[in-house]
């Protein structure tokens, strides 16, 4: 039997920014999801792009975390967070020096951070620029979704609110990949009549 496989990816985190306070929990999030799993995802593309693979995939990038990633505070912020990640594996590296159990694993950190900082500063802390650019080479297919995430069934009783969702996403994706959204990812899947 022939099929078909389509790997969607739904990237969204609501949008956290706190420049009032110098560390703040909720910021955490987004570091540990550029970290775990938006850059190791970049690595991987420009895997597939240096051996040439015919791979293909889309993913979802909501208007709330383009707009975190593309914030000069969060992304220094992020470095700063990063740094922090290197300079605890290294510490732990010297800390496991005689302890042969423990020490490939603080390596393995070490290494894995600062390829993930290098990265990082390789694409200008520009994730979303890092993104267009698969997306602009044909390995990747970027949808958007609502724009604050709204669940559009609850919004359903008041069209205008539905419609400033939905034409709000479109512009902020326009100007994060300078044309329109080919799709859209509906917030926890829930389906909205006209949408």
């Amino acid at each position: 039997m022939a099929g078909y496989f389509a790997l969607v990816l739904h990237a969204h985190l609501p949008f956290v920014r706190h420049p009032e306070h110098e560390k703040f929990l909720e910021e955490n999030w987004l570091f540990e999801a550029i970290t775990e799993s938006y850059l190791p995802l970049i690595q991987v593309m420009d895997g597939w792009l240096r051996d040439s693979m015919e791979t293909r995939l889309t993913l979802t990038l909501t208007p709330t975390l383009c707009a975190m990633l593309l914030d000069p505070l969060l992304q220094d912020r992020y470095l700063r967070h990063l740094n922090g990640l290197i300079e605890l594996a290294e510490k732990e590296t010297h800390r496991t020096q005689w302890e042969a159990a423990y020490r490939p694993l603080a390596e393995m950190y070490y290494r894995r951070f600062t390829g993930i900082r290098d990265t990082y500063i390789a694409y200008g802390r520009n994730l979303v620029g890092a993104f267009r650019k698969f997306q602009e080479r044909g390995k990747l297919e970027i949808i958007t979704c609502a724009a604050t995430h709204a669940l559009l069934p609850l919004l359903a009783n008041h069209r205008p609110s539905v419609r400033a969702q939905i034409l709000t996403a479109r512009d902020h994706y326009r100007a994060c990949f300078g044309r329109d959204p080919r799709g859209i990812w509906l917030p926890e899947c829930a389906y909205a009549t006209g949408v």
